[in-house]
């Protein structure tokens, strides 16, 4: 049991870098692209917070949510830290609900995209409150189609790696142990 608890407090360090070094190559490295709305970036970070998520639960999610709003703070001040915490809130309380069912009526197609939309809303409310303008509400559909591009994105990639993950040694002990809780709790 010890060893569990240790490797996944060793993962859930490396998923948090992971999340970091997404989110700096994301907002340093790639330009935004010509015809999508402003600001708008993919999201890679975000799917780190999926896997954290549905391999270690819910908490773990909202770790790598406050790592990865504390880090934007840190590196692009206050704006960025007060957008990327409303969001990460907002998608973060989406996708805790979502996974508890995911098994039974939500994909992790249909998790990547009403986060992102659940993220991109966060962030436009949060950009409301802070210019006090109730006019970037017709923003808002652009950020949903952006949010149905991005999320199916998100959502394929967790498609390809979980399966995967599964079926890894590393991680195989982690989801049994999570299924057995989980069926101990439906009793």
């Amino acid at each position: 049991m010890k060893r569990t608890n240790t490797e996944k407090i060793a993962l859930l360090g490396v998923f948090g870098a992971l999340a970091l070094v997404l989110a700096f190559l994301e907002n340093t490295l790639l330009p935004d692209v010509p015809l999508l709305p402003p600001g708008a970036k993919i999201g890679l970070s975000n799917i780190v917070t999926v896997l954290c998520s549905a391999l270690f639960g819910g908490g773990y999610a909202w770790y790598i949510t406050l790592l990865k709003a504390l880090f934007s703070f840190l590196t692009r001040g206050a704006t960025a830290g007060l957008m990327s915490l409303a969001g990460g809130v907002l998608s973060t309380l989406a996708l805790c609900l979502l996974l508890k069912k995911t098994d039974k009526t939500v994909s992790y197609l249909g998790v990547g995209v009403l986060c992102a939309a659940a993220h991109n809303l966060g962030q436009l409310l949060m950009s409301m409150a802070l210019t006090g303008s109730l006019s970037l509400f017709y923003y808002g559909k652009y950020l949903l189609l952006f949010a149905l591009f991005s999320g199916t994105l998100t959502g394929l990639v967790l498609c390809v790696l979980l399966p995967r993950l599964k079926r890894t040694t590393r991680f195989s002990n982690i989801f049994t142990k999570k299924q057995n809780a989980e069926q101990e709790n439906w009793r």
